[in-house]
């Protein structure tokens, strides 16, 4: 008889491409994954990891059984499904992957209702990248994923999730105390040919936004300094090293030297929910899908 826990490890391994990816997602350490694994192989009688560098990587045999695995598990979320779904009431684990900027302004009053409305649900959140999340949820990895994309840059949804809007995050110019554009009620995106920008690094949602925006209107943007950390950016922008785009989530307020500008049209971003259809009737799905709706409404998503 296979062990559940241990065919869950290997998916896990499989999803996360490391031995290490999937002890961060499953809350173990890497010794305890690969301890898992190494009962696993013991019961199947075959080698399920290799070596490939610093790295190992998964067998034929073990791509195969994690396929299996896979099918395994989304048999018992049905099956946790339906008891909870008798019930009537939010129960078991509810894994929430959530953006930075989400994780920081919108989450904890959600999870705070979460834990106190609901006892018997145990809530946990993990920061991933809006590209991610997405396909952590549709590989089961995750229960609900908070995610964004923009008008230009849209995110498309893998087939098998089911999604709700949020609601809209506002998005402001960001110059220094001085600048020739911190006086003007508004900016066109035309104006911005010559400026220098601050962003996120290359292949997040935000970065990517930038440049396809600024490129459609007829701008190469001249990006000088790249940082993740939205409170870094400010801090570049204060001290007059260039300009900035960011979202008003999780921005929080801003420091002396910095001022924020209307760019017209107003940027948007969309922040929606994602879920497993299979989990649908999950009443804490709905739960959590609610409070997010309402904490989004309360921090001013239109």
């Amino acid at each position: 008889m296979l062990d559940l826990a241990r065919l869950r490890a290997l998916h896990a391994v499989f999803v996360h491409g490391s031995v290490a990816g999937a002890a961060s997602a499953l809350g173990y350490t890497p010794s305890a994954v690969s301890q898992q694994i190494t009962k696993l192989e013991r019961e199947t009688r075959t080698t399920l990891l290799e070596r490939r560098g610093r790295g190992v990587a998964l067998t034929e045999d073990a791509l195969r059984l994690a396929d299996t695995a896979q099918r395994l598990l989304a048999i018992m979320e049905q099956a946790e499904t339906e008891l909870e779904e008798r019930r009537g009431l939010p129960t078991g684990r509810l894994t929430i992957a959530a953006f930075a900027s989400a994780a920081r302004g919108l989450l904890p009053g959600v999870l705070a209702e979460l834990d106190r409305e609901h006892p018997a649900l145990d809530v946990r959140l993990d920061e991933v990248d809006p590209h991610l999340s997405v396909d952590l949820a549709a590989k089961g990895v995750v229960d609900l994923a908070v995610a964004h994309d923009w008008d230009i840059a849209p995110l498309p949804a893998p087939e098998g999730l089911a999604q709700a809007v949020i609601g809209l995050d506002r998005c402001d110019l960001l110059v220094p105390e001085g600048h020739a554009l911190a006086g003007r009620d508004g900016v066109r995106r035309e104006e911005l040919a010559r400026e220098r920008w601050i962003c996120q690094p290359p292949g997040t949602v935000c970065h990517d936004w930038l440049v396809r925006t600024l490129r459609t209107a007829g701008c190469e943007p001249d990006i000088r300094h790249r940082a993740e950390e939205n409170h870094t950016q400010l801090a570049l922008v204060a001290a007059g090293l260039g300009i900035a785009m960011m979202p008003r989530l999780g921005r929080g307020p801003l420091p002396d030297g910095v001022v924020a500008v209307r760019l017209d049209p107003v940027p948007e971003r969309r922040l929606y929910a994602l879920w497993r259809t299979e989990a649908a009737r999950r009443p804490a799905i709905t739960a959590a899908v609610d409070a997010l709706r309402a904490h989004g409404a309360a921090a001013g998503l239109a």
